[in-house]
């Protein structure tokens, strides 16, 4: 697999993974395939999740505790900006995503037509996603649109790009899932230049075991709602 070297340069992955050692190689390989920079967070796994992202070619980084995928996205931020990343992309550890949509995330950026790129399932996949898990992300949006004052198609998608710049001011306090309402917030307080881009989202049995229930959707608006009053 290849992409042509100018969405390549200065481009940064980075994974926040809690036990996925049955799954990381394969999300990594074909990203160093590519010629991208990674660095995997293992948020505290109790797995070899961090030896086979190692195996992959990957940097790893590694939490004593399990903090969350927002705190470990954080650490990867850090790790990646101060090894002079140019753009940062955040990939998801499970294998719903493509590494042969990052192209499409980070040339927007390059050219400077956004500082921030989202990807969309909603865009061109829509058909692809289940009925449960449309609902939950369609509230999502809706939240996100009342909160953060911006329109999304899709607010909780993993796949984003970041210009340094752009990745310089986020700074996530909320470590847990509600960190992806966090990010847009964060984003649309910058007044930085936002788009969307279509990708794919590959649902497999296995991450859709590891997806959000509605219970656990409505303690992730809880803590966002918690932090926007106190902070």
């Amino acid at each position: 697999m290849t992409v042509q070297p100018e969405v390549c340069g200065g481009v940064w992955i980075v994974i926040a993974a809690y036990n996925e050692g049955a799954v990381i190689g394969d999300v990594v390989r074909p990203l160093v395939d590519s010629g991208y920079d990674v660095v995997v967070v293992d948020d505290g796994s109790r797995d070899a999740t961090a030896a086979r992202a190692r195996e992959a070619g990957a940097a790893v980084l590694r939490h004593a505790l399990n903090r969350g995928q927002g705190a470990a996205l954080q650490s990867g931020l850090t790790y990646a900006l101060n090894r002079g990343a140019q753009v940062v992309v955040t990939f998801d550890a499970d294998g719903q995503h493509s590494a042969s949509d990052v192209p499409r995330l980070v040339r927007p950026v390059a050219e400077g037509r956004a500082d921030v790129v989202l990807g969309s399932r909603f865009l061109e996949h829509a058909a692809g996603v289940p009925v449960a898990r449309r609902t939950l992300l369609r509230l999502a949006v809706v939240f996100t649109g009342v909160m953060s004052g911006i329109r999304l198609t899709d607010a909780h998608n993993g796949l984003r790009a970041l210009s340094r710049r752009a990745a310089q001011q986020l700074d996530l306090q909320l470590d847990r899932m509600a960190h992806a309402s966090e990010i847009v917030d964060q984003i649309v307080r910058t007044g930085l230049p936002i788009l969307e881009v279509p990708v794919e989202v590959r649902y497999t049995p296995y991450s859709l075991g590891k997806g959000q229930r509605a219970g656990a959707a409505a303690r992730i608006a809880w803590d966002y709602l918690l932090n926007k009053l106190f902070s």
